[in-house]
């Protein structure tokens, strides 16, 4: 992993010294947008409404629309003198319970490693925690954004949880609510016993992502029945120039030549499936696969024989700190329970 941030936790007058790392990503399967007829890559131009011009990176400036459609522009200079006391530091504000925590307001995660001169105040701060049963509320500045967060503990390691402020998380205002809706006591008795039949010790790694492995299937399929278009490039590819003279004398022809470099092509690559036993996810569909057994029908070979490469699994684990909680702005229910 490569750490994404650098810093320090203020803990009361102590320092710890610190880097973050993204502790989850994503596995989805990512496609090219191309051109149907040869496969060739779409490629999106920055063309500004008004003048119609192609407008380089380095004159994209951000803009906030006004009501009237005025449009105020900020430049980099304006942003960098606005305050943001956390842009190198996680500050410990105070303590709080973890189950007066809300999981709705949890946004990522992120592994914190210390420097070697801050370990013993790492490992300090995080027995302290462990042995308190409490979340260190703190602040931090990440990407420009300040966010609230939380520090905790998992696997010997603390993790900073970022945090929605409470302004973004939308109210559960829905018609229903306000409904006078009668349950009966024998409904809610089977109700409880179907809850009660079905309730195990959740495992992660007993879930499988069947859609994404039934599309990994197809695309080996397709792959091996060699229904694919190899685009054709514009020119012929240019070697890497292995020194400052090979540089020059490359730029120098190309001069003289009066054209310019092309560039190469790129695949998206395809994830792998996971391997192993494993249980599929309340309403998951085997027909989902059924797309890939047919394309892989013609190889001589079941879709399940697809080629498929390793694959980390880079799942994170379930999340202690993150019990339900009950949110005081909820709408109150209007549920009548009728005697049998």
């Amino acid at each position: 992993m490569r750490s994404m941030w650098k810093g320090a936790i203020s803990f009361g007058l102590v320092m710890i010294p610190v880097k973050l790392y993204a502790a989850t990503e994503q596995k989805d399967i990512t496609f090219r947008q191309v051109h149907r007829a040869d496969g060739g890559r779409i490629r999106f131009r920055r063309v500004c409404s008004v003048c119609g011009e192609e407008v380089a990176y380095e004159d994209v400036a951000k803009g906030y629309e006004l009501p009237s459609g005025e449009m105020v522009i900020l430049t980099d200079e304006d942003m960098a003198e606005l305050p943001l006391p956390t842009t190198r530091n996680i500050e410990v504000l105070n303590f709080a319970p973890a189950e007066q925590l809300d999981p709705i307001l949890y946004n990522r995660s992120y592994y914190v490693e210390p420097d070697a001169t801050g370990t013993r105040a790492y490992v300090l701060l995080r027995d302290a925690l462990e042995q308190s049963g409490k979340l260190a509320i703190a602040q931090v500045a990440l990407r420009q954004r300040e966010s609230l967060a939380t520090l905790r503990t998992r696997d010997g390691v603390l993790v900073l949880e970022t945090l929605l402020w409470p302004d973004e998380v939308r109210a559960a205002d829905f018609p229903f609510l306000d409904d006078d809706i009668e349950v009966r006591s024998q409904e809610l008795t089977m109700a409880e016993s179907l809850i009660d039949s079905m309730t195990v010790d959740f495992e992660p790694g007993d879930y499988r992502d069947g859609y994404r492995e039934a599309l990994a299937e197809l695309v080996h399929a397709k792959a091996d029945g060699r229904d694919v278009v190899q685009p054709e490039e514009a020119g012929e590819p240019e070697a890497e120039p292995t020194s400052l003279a090979d540089a020059l004398q490359a730029s120098l022809a190309a001069a003289m030549d009066g054209g310019g470099g092309s560039g190469g092509t790129g695949s998206a690559g395809v994830g792998a499936r996971k391997s192993g036993p494993g249980k599929r996810g309340p309403g998951s569909r085997s027909s989902a696969k059924a797309p890939a057994r047919r394309a892989a029908a013609g190889n001589g070979r079941p879709a399940g024989a697809a080629k498929s490469g390793t694959s980390k699994n880079g799942a994170a684990g379930t999340k202690s700190a993150k019990t339900a909680g009950s949110g005081s702005g909820s709408p109150k229910r209007r549920t009548k329970r009728k005697a049998s």
